[in-house]
């Protein structure tokens, strides 16, 4: 009987300590976090219900980082109209190479594309690379404006923006596939993710015969990646 006892409540106190690990929270610096339920963010700001039931409004330029089921969104300097603000960038595969992205149903509100750069900060930075065809806001992030079709392909969410980062090699570029996979497109993605992942033989040759990129395909080949080598 003591054993049932004691078995029950190592299991309460295991069902009270998953539940609060999987809690949603907002990081507002190292060691100072507030655990609440994540209402909502438009990728400027987001919005927080604390356990005593009050919401709070937290501007991505105050806090680190904050978790939503199960998903972690970094604040990162951005430049808008020319003036440095920060934005929420959701990771979507962590470790030697990272993907992340921005914008897409997460919020109600969508940011917008155009007239917008990625800032330096630590461990992000900006790429020189483009889209080809794309129109340059300053630092190398390009968006297209054209190209050819090379085939149709099911319709993706153009809300959203992908972004690539490989940690000390280099700057933070985007990386959002065209869903009309035009050619500028095409060739951007694949040259980016051959400069990304040069010293993997194996995965270099599967770019190289890649027909196309979709957001599915290159997350696959990051976490490939990731799987094999150590950050």
């Amino acid at each position: 009987m003591k054993s049932l006892k004691y078995l029950a409540v190592f299991l309460f106190f295991s069902i009270i300590t998953l539940t609060a690990a999987a809690q949603d929270a907002v990081v507002i610096e190292d060691g100072n976090f507030i655990r609440g339920t994540i209402q909502g963010t438009d990728f400027i700001s987001v919005s927080i219900k604390t356990d005593d039931g009050e919401v709070k409004l937290f501007n991505a330029k105050d806090i680190k980082q904050f978790l939503w089921n199960g998903e972690t969104y970094y604040s990162m300097p951005f430049v808008i109209h020319k003036k440095q603000d920060f934005r929420f960038f959701k990771l979507v595969e962590g470790g030697a190479i990272n993907l992340y992205s921005m914008g897409g149903h997460a919020g109600p509100e969508q940011p917008k594309r155009s007239r917008v750069r990625v800032m330096p900060s630590i461990g992000l930075g900006i790429g020189t690379g483009g889209f080809g065809s794309g129109i340059g806001f300053g630092g190398g992030l390009s968006f297209v404006t054209g190209g050819g079709r090379r085939n149709d392909q099911p319709q993706q969410d153009r809300h959203a923006l992908y972004y690539i980062e490989k940690p000390g090699f280099g700057d933070m570029q985007e990386i959002t596939p065209d869903p009309y996979n035009s050619d500028a497109n095409y060739n951007y993605i694949k040259t980016t993710l051959l400069d990304k992942m040069s010293d993997d033989n194996d995965l270099v040759n599967r770019i190289q015969h890649m027909d196309n990129f979709d957001v599915k395909a290159i997350q696959s080949l990051i976490e490939a990646y990731n799987g094999v080598h150590q950050q």
